[in-house]
């Protein structure tokens, strides 16, 4: 639904165990052990110092995907919170200037026709579940938080896909990127 803010914030406690975390392209995020997702009013984490860091998101409308895109999508998306995808990335992106001071219609072109940056994610879509937070409208160190879920099978799947949109024109585009790979722990420790 848009206009749902989510916080991810990065410390000493939460259900996601932390398993790597780097950047790929500009500064790093301060290394943390586990990572907490939250809507707004949930409540803050107890028992452990404040965060390292915290990233905060909403839910907007569709800015780049067709209707076809849309419609060849929901078919075949996966939800999230699956029980069985107990692995999860989150990937800050901050994109340069240049790709902000391009018109949307420049914008969508190196995203849709040359980058086919949707039709590369529906070949995943069930298999790998995602949902796009973004962040440059609230004054946020990133432009857009993509969080993803899925089955530990599947991780080579997942890697695949970024290995895909990593060689498009659109990442020519991105000039900060942190990778962080989780895994749901049950009780805080026993890995399901």
């Amino acid at each position: 639904m848009a206009g749902s803010r989510v916080s991810f914030a990065g410390g000493d406690v939460g259900p996601w165990r932390v398993l790597e975390q780097r950047a790929v392209r500009g500064d790093p995020l301060p290394a943390v052990e586990r990572v907490t997702v939250a809507t707004r009013g949930d409540a803050p984490p107890a028992n452990g110092r404040a965060p390292a860091w915290s990233l905060d998101g909403v839910v907007s409308h569709l800015r780049y995907a067709t209707r076809r895109d849309v419609d060849s999508l929901r078919p075949t998306e996966l939800p999230l919170s699956r029980p069985e995808a107990t692995r999860a990335v989150l990937i800050p992106i901050r994109k340069s200037a240049a790709w902000w001071a391009l018109a949307q219609d420049e914008r969508d072109e190196i995203f849709a026709a040359r980058s086919r940056h949707s039709a590369i994610g529906l070949a995943y879509a069930g298999e790998i579940a995602r949902k796009l937070y973004h962040s440059r409208d609230l004054g946020e160190p990133f432009d857009f938080l993509t969080w993803f879920e899925f089955e530990p099978s599947q991780a080579t799947r997942f890697d695949e896909l970024l290995a895909a949109l990593r060689c498009t024109p659109e990442w020519g585009y991105v000039e900060r990127e942190v990778e962080i790979h989780l895994l749901r722990d049950d009780a805080f420790g026993i890995a399901r």
